[in-house]
């Protein structure tokens, strides 16, 4: 594909080498939490669906040095044995994608014991120490809320992204709704920046984060979330994901974002 397509692997690499020629190393979130780098980039990837292009994204990220972390559902849309022991074996983090409270209908009692249940079955792949919520846009339920009555701490874990980082510091920068500056598309993978509002603003393509890492316009601590089924060289992956998605923002925008 031309290399001017956004959400290509072609693009993505050109964002890490980018980042990495700017002087940014990349860590996943476990790793952040325990050493953190002086300019740094928690690389995040939440499979969704699809879970062999997410394959494409870790070997790419190996063979230049770089580690993240890999979300992963209980679903069989994402979740996929092979692929994460394979993504293991490659150095990156696994965590659990969760969406509990959603899939309990929102009984809190049984949700905490689906998740530790879940979470049992992904520890035989990795020593999970971080998770994060599946957003769920169709759910009336927010799977963040599952904490309200219970600690994730008990189970082991030492933080959720969207309660343990300082979003006052790290510019979070997700391609949610398949767009750099989604918040109007995305019902709860967003956190308010009010510091990072003008810059946030201006970022909404893949060219523009990299004219304003190029421009030393972005902080020192990022964390980046993509969704690898969105990244692909493959121009029929890429039509799909293109045409489904501009179908699922229209709807979000209607039914679900206020």
């Amino acid at each position: 594909m031309n290399k001017q397509f956004d959400f290509t692997l072609q693009k993505f690499t050109e964002i890490l080498d980018c980042l990495l020629y700017n002087g940014y190393s990349f860590q996943s979130l476990e790793d952040f939490l325990n050493n953190p780098a002086e300019k740094v980039v928690i690389l995040r990837h939440d499979v969704d669906r699809s879970p062999l292009l997410s394959l494409n994204t870790a070997r790419l990220e190996n063979s230049k040095g770089v580690k993240g972390t890999y979300y992963f559902r209980i679903v069989k849309a994402s979740n996929n044995p092979l692929v994460m022991s394979e993504i293991v074996l490659l150095g990156h983090e696994i965590g659990y994608h969760y969406e509990d409270l959603t899939s309990s209908n929102g009984v809190p009692e049984n949700a905490i014991q689906t998740f530790e249940s879940n979470l049992d079955y992904f520890r035989k792949f990795y020593p999970v120490k971080t998770i994060s919520m599946h957003g769920s846009p169709a759910s009336k339920w927010d799977n963040r809320d599952l904490w309200n009555n219970y600690s994730y701490r008990d189970f082991g874990i030492i933080a959720e992204p969207y309660f343990d980082l300082d979003f006052h510091k790290v510019l979070y920068l997700t391609d949610t709704g398949r767009k750099w500056n989604g918040d109007r598309s995305s019902v709860r993978d967003k956190v308010f920046q009010e510091n990072f509002l003008a810059l946030k603003e201006r970022l909404k393509n893949s060219d523009h984060i990299l004219a304003a890492a190029h421009a030393k316009e972005l902080p020192v601590q990022l964390m980046i979330t993509i969704h690898p089924q969105r990244w692909s060289d493959d121009l029929f992956i890429w039509m799909w994901e293109y045409g489904t998605q501009t179908v699922k923002n229209g709807i979000k925008r209607l039914i679900f974002v206020q």
